[in-house]
């Protein structure tokens, strides 16, 4: 999940509700996860429940169909923001291509922006580039460079497809979606949900402030470990970022079983 873009006007509006394409006066006002959560008014969500269960059973079905043959992946989050002018953008160009050539298929939310630029990069090169779409509103849909694309509707099976099939997160700027994606992986991997999951944030003077924030207030105060700090690796250089990526990935890829002599 990333931070979106500017509305654009109700006419020229794209939005897909899972695989659906709707446009104009056929968006909806709010989103599936909206009606889920929202509680209030009539009763009728006893009715309506037990079916939006075998929905979310169909969204996990059809990820894990889609993404189980992957292969080893890497998935690369930033802002919907990221301008293609811009050097964020050329960033997540060079970052796709080296994780593709490093061996792994990029995933990202498959969005514009830095995740559009990532998606690009990775296919540039030859790579899979993966794109894991999310129903919201203003939403334009997977950006051109997706190969392999999948439009959920729940953030909760999306979360699951972006840590079941990666090898780690690399983390360029961006928002509150970005900021999630961090946070749900360091929670996971500091509860033992996850084997430890490599993160790597780039861009120092954009994310040293959250660190000194974790190191000071919230290390300070006793809420986390220096542990759990350093699960977090920030660094500029795209080149490093991936050479320490792939060591940690490598130390936590289940080993191949033994053959009976």
């Amino acid at each position: 999940m990333t931070d979106q873009g500017n509305q654009q006007p109700a006419s020229d509006r794209w939005y897909h509700k899972g695989p659906v394409l709707m446009r104009g006066r056929q968006v909806p006002k709010s989103t599936t996860d909206q009606r889920l959560l929202d509680d209030r008014g009539h009763a009728d969500w006893l009715h309506t429940d037990p079916w939006r269960v075998l929905r979310i059973q169909a969204e996990f079905v059809e990820g894990f169909g889609a993404l189980a043959e992957l292969g080893p992946a890497v998935s690369i989050f930033g802002s919907a923001r990221t301008k293609p002018d811009s050097d964020g953008y050329t960033q997540g160009i060079e970052l796709g291509r080296l994780v593709v050539e490093a061996g792994y298929a990029v995933i990202t939310g498959g969005g514009p922006g830095a995740m559009e630029a990532a998606n690009r990069g990775a296919r540039e090169a030859g790579g899979t580039s993966v794109g894991l779409g999310i129903e919201l509103p203003f939403e334009a849909g997977l950006n051109p460079y997706c190969d392999l694309g999948i439009n959920f509707r729940y953030f909760f099976a999306r979360k699951t497809m972006f840590v079941k099939y990666s090898e780690g997160f690399v983390v360029l700027p961006g928002g509150f979606g970005t900021l999630d994606e961090v946070f749900e992986a360091v929670t996971l991997a500091q509860t033992g949900k996850v084997t430890s999951f490599p993160i790597v944030l780039v861009g120092t003077s954009y994310w040293s402030g959250l660190i000194d924030w974790l190191r000071g207030s919230v290390l300070e105060g006793g809420m986390i470990s220096a542990d759990d700090i350093d699960r977090l690796y920030v660094t500029d250089d795209l080149v490093e970022a991936v050479e320490y990526l792939k060591r940690e990935s490598a130390r936590v890829r289940p080993e191949t079983p033994k053959q009976p002599e």
